[in-house]
């Protein structure tokens, strides 16, 4: 990568003495300038005091190496203050986001403008995990064992088969019609345990290996956090050979890391997997070793054992997480379990055994032969006592998962991340950069779970005129979110405020029951023939949820309530007049019964702390902040926030939680709430005058 043209250190009249500033803070310090290139990349381009801070820590950081933890508010502009100092380093740099839509939008829209604004040529590349990537060899096994004779899935495959003879990259984003939800990617994707590596016929043209080869290749390199942490557990995704040769890393969206770490640094077995193989065994079996082996019956004894023991867990169990402390799963059939479980072993042990048969063959039944040991020995696994350091327990629902997890990702961040230089010798730089990560001066929330009590903290307000630009109501009249009317009561406040403002609201959920009471009522409010469309998370894609919502709903309803939980209460993005209502049902305490967070309760309790003070009201307070951080995007925003929960106003820690959110002006009674929505709607249609003037 060609370094830029540095800038020299200038002495300031009056300046306290000391070092001069590096020559990148000074060459960012002029890229921020009213007058600099940034003017050019972004549309509406101001200097902001806490943008330009940003950028002027994460380059010293840089420059000496060491650890930034950054929190950054809602309209400092994060993006740009790491991307600029990242690529006027000249370093190689590696970023990862929380998503790959993020991805995608850094790859294609940030990196691109920033890097012609500022005259750098740089070559940059994105790096997906394996189930982004079309396989071609997984592509032609789909047609060739007639699993494409299925309902949908013949249309569905010859789309992508049209596609595949033109596509460069192969990454399935490029299917903007493509549910992400859609049984066909895994039909034509591939996992580590069924690709076939340097044996596969179509390795040359492999897209996963493609796109691994222009990361090795590339100044800047755009991953996401899964992929990271899976290798980091694996040593797969070609990281390995990557991060050593990078010198700058800059983590976006890292309150997700501990939670995303978690998932991949401990041990996995689902169904979904067993049922994968068992179809992946009898295909390969069926097509290259017909008559060797009884591929019917070794298949099916692992459907019929993964059948057993998701019987054993419970038929009719409703979907949630069951503690594992013991022998078995809480509220498990001790009889039935432990059985179950040597029966899934003995069916993947048997399968292994007749595919090292065949081994020779084929390369599929060298893949196959080495999944079944896997699998075989993740079922010994679950059927021996669980160590003191981990926690293990069993999620329910459409599919079963045995899980097995440590508590947080400290102890991987301190040994195998931050620990060592780079190959050349020199200190990295390591940021990790949110609008989140907690509600105390030492962002503890994400440091201590993270590993990282040791790094720089800076913590970076927003530029909204909160106080002007939005208001807070928490409703009092309402039943207690403990009541069995508290979910009706949100409705009746949701849907009363929509009908004023024509729609324009989003509704946030604590639990999948709550989104379903209160979609369910609104719709009935809401009915074919009204002007406000409901809608409801799980009826379609995210995507497609939001876009409709963003355009106002559909032809002939020009106003949108949407219900949701879960992922919407972050990472939605619906500035000017969309969106200018937002209602939380509930404060989002963690759940209690939850078998991970338990295991953490006891931790801290076990080390003299609150587990309340320390753990729940710590998360409550950041998912509180990524709730209310919905409403208000940009500088000529306008909007209220409800929470439905009397507990923010009546009970002690309240007013910790409310330190958290912005600060916004109150309103204290329903006639000061309805007065908020009426001048929100009075400034729309001035704003729609105007506009037709």
């Amino acid at each position: 990568m060609n370094r830029p043209e540095r800038v020299s250190p200038v002495a300031t009249p009056g300046a306290p003495h000391g070092p001069e500033p590096g020559a990148l803070a000074q060459a960012v310090g002029a890229a921020f300038d009213d007058h600099g290139p940034l003017s050019q990349a972004a549309e509406g381009f101001r200097l902001r005091d806490g943008q330009t801070r940003l950028a002027l820590a994460l380059a010293r950081v840089i420059e000496q190496g060491g650890v930034l933890v950054a929190e950054a508010a809602t309209g400092v502009g994060k993006t740009f203050a790491y991307l600029v100092p990242a690529l006027l380093s000249g370093e190689r740099v590696l970023l990862s986001t929380a998503t790959k839509t993020l991805q995608d939008q850094l790859f294609g829209r940030d990196l691109p403008r920033l890097a012609r604004a500022l005259g750098l040529p740089v070559s940059m590349a994105l790096l997906k995990g394996r189930a982004s990537y079309l396989c071609l060899h997984r592509l032609e096994m789909a047609h060739q064992t007639g699993v494409s004779s299925a309902p949908g899935v013949r249309q569905q495959l010859s789309k992508i088969e049209r596609w595949s003879k033109i596509t460069r990259s192969g990454d399935l984003a490029e299917l903007p019609d493509l549910d992400e939800r859609s049984p066909v990617i895994p039909l034509v994707t591939s996992t580590r345990e069924n690709c076939l590596g340097a044996d596969c016929p179509q390795f040359r043209a492999c897209h996963v290996q493609l796109a691994r080869r222009q990361a090795m290749a590339a100044d800047v390199v755009v991953i996401n956090h899964h992929l990271f942490f899976a290798d980091l557990a694996i040593r797969e995704s070609g990281m390995a050979e990557l991060l050593p040769s990078v010198r700058v890393a800059v983590f976006d969206e890292a309150h997700q890391l501990n939670e995303t770490g978690i998932q991949f640094l401990g041990q996995q077995l689902a169904s979904g997997q067993l049922l994968d193989f068992a179809r992946d065994l009898l295909a390969a079996g069926l097509r290259q070793a017909r008559g060797l082996c009884d591929w019917q019956a070794l298949a099916s004894a692992v459907e019929v054992a993964t059948r057993e023991l998701r019987l054993a867990a419970g038929a009719g169990r409703a979907a949630g997480r069951l503690r594992w402390l013991e022998a078995v799963p809480e509220g498990v059939d001790a009889a039935a379990w432990p059985p179950a479980l040597r029966q899934l072993h003995q069916a993947l042990a048997d399968a292994a055994a007749a595919l090292a048969t065949v081994s020779e063959l084929a390369p599929d039944f060298v893949r196959l032969h080495q999944r079944a040991l896997l699998l075989a020995q993740r079922a010994e696994r679950f059927g021996q006592p669980c160590e003191p350091a981990l926690v293990r327990w069993v999620d329910v629902g459409a599919s079963l998962r045995l899980v097995e997890s440590p508590l947080d990702i400290a102890d991987t961040v301190r040994t195998r991340l931050l620990a060592g230089p780079q190959d050349d010798g020199r200190a990295r730089a390591w940021a990790f950069v949110s609008a989140t990560l907690g509600d105390d001066e030492r962002l503890s929330w994400f440091t201590e779970p993270c590993g990282l009590q040791d790094a720089e903290v800076l913590r970076i307000g927003s530029p909204f005129d909160y106080a002007r630009q939005a208001a807070l109501y928490v409703p009092t009249h309402i039943a207690r979110p403990a009541d069995p009317a508290h979910s009706a009561d949100v409705a009746r406040l949701a849907g009363d405020a929509a009908a004023r403002l024509g729609g324009r609201t989003m509704v946030l959920t604590t639990t999948l029951r709550a989104l379903r009471r209160i979609g369910e009522l609104l719709g009935e409010r809401f009915g074919a023939g009204a002007d406000i469309e409901v809608l409801m998370q799980g009826s379609l894609p995210k995507r497609v949820l939001v876009e409709r919502f963003r355009a106002g709903g559909s032809a002939g309803r020009p106003g949108c309530v949407l219900v949701a939980s879960a992922s919407f209460w972050e990472g939605v993005d619906l500035p000017g007049q969309a969106l200018q209502l937002v209602v939380i049902d509930k404060l989002p305490f963690p759940p209690p019964g939850d078998p991970l967070v338990e295991a953490r309760c006891r931790r801290l309790q076990a080390q003299g702390r609150s587990a309340f003070a320390d753990h729940s009201v710590p998360e409550a307070a950041v998912a509180l902040k990524q709730g209310a951080g919905r409403l208000i995007r940009r500088e000529s925003d306008r909007g209220v926030l409800v929470v439905c929960d009397t507990r923010l106003v009546q009970m002690g820690y309240g007013r910790r939680l409310l330190a958290a959110l912005p600060p916004m002006r109150r309103l204290p009674s329903p006639q000061a709430f309805e007065a908020a929505l009426d001048e929100l709607v009075a400034e729309d249609a001035t704003k729609t005058i105007a506009a037709g003037a």
